[in-house]
């Protein structure tokens, strides 16, 4: 347990930062979650509309650091192909 002030209160600080990331974790997860079901049910509009808020999702993020930008660039690269091959089969 912390004795100063100071770490004190950067222990409550890094217990709210824990809980936001966590957060925001699971709303990137939610968001790359629906992109795939969409593209489960071959359904092009849906899934390209799913992938524009996923897109802008793991941007932000990775610019505040939540995740690395190659990270969110290989999930980008991965549904964008997944979402391309839905016309040919």
């Amino acid at each position: 347990m912390a004795n100063i002030k100071s770490s004190i209160k950067d222990s409550k600080n890094s217990k709210k930062r824990r809980f936001f990331n966590a957060s925001n974790r699971s709303m990137i997860r939610t968001y790359i979650k629906k992109v795939n079901k969409a593209i489960n049910l071959k359904n092009k509009s849906l899934a390209q509309c799913e992938y524009k808020k996923m897109q802008i999702i793991l941007d932000k993020f990775s610019n505040k650091g939540l995740i690395h930008k190659n990270k969110a660039a290989r999930h980008k690269s991965i549904m964008f192909k997944k979402i391309n091959k839905i016309n040919i089969i």
